[in-house]
This record gives structure tokens, sequence and C-alpha cells, in this order.
């Protein structure tokens, strides 16, 4: 199996160091990383963020019913959630 990071994911890892000001590198994100519970800085404001930021990197539409804590519950499921908006458009 092939773990080398894909462009989705490196852009996702960049996408919230720089969105939530972390102050980590984003290399030190894997697929495993908790985020929505574990990240102060993604509270409320953070997410919108986050969304906005995502809509424009990707070109994509989080639509009112995907928002939930299972989209933001680990850098793998936001961007597998991507992958999928990707995929159907």
């Amino acid at each position: 199996m092939n773990n080398r990071p894909t462009p989705i994911f490196e852009a996702i890892r960049e996408m919230l160091v720089h969105t939530l000001d972390l102050q980590v590198d984003p290399r030190e994100l894997s697929a495993e990383t908790a985020l929505f519970g574990a990240l102060p800085e993604l509270d409320s404001l953070g997410v919108v963020a986050l969304v906005a930021a995502m809509e424009d990197r990707f070109d994509i539409v989080v639509e009112d019913d995907e928002f939930g804590e299972q989209l933001f519950e680990t850098v793998g499921t936001l961007t597998a959630f991507v992958d999928d908006k990707l995929a159907a458009a």
C-alpha cells in the first residue's frame, strides 16, 4: 500500500496550519491527527474559516447538511470528504 501523501492531503494539512494559525509544521499532521475537540483553534469560527478556505482552494461547496463532527474528526476524514466532493464534480 502506498503511504505517500496525496496532493489533496498535503493541501489540507497546509490549509489547516495556515487557516487555524497552528504552530506546527504541516508534515507533523497525519491522517489520524484529531481535529474537532482536540484543537482549541478549531472552534466555530475556525470551522467557518476552514470551510471557506476549502471551498476557495478546491472550488467545492460544503452544504449545510454536510457539516458535522464526523467531517472534522481527523485530517483523514477531512481529506476523504474533499476527495469525494472532487470525484463527484
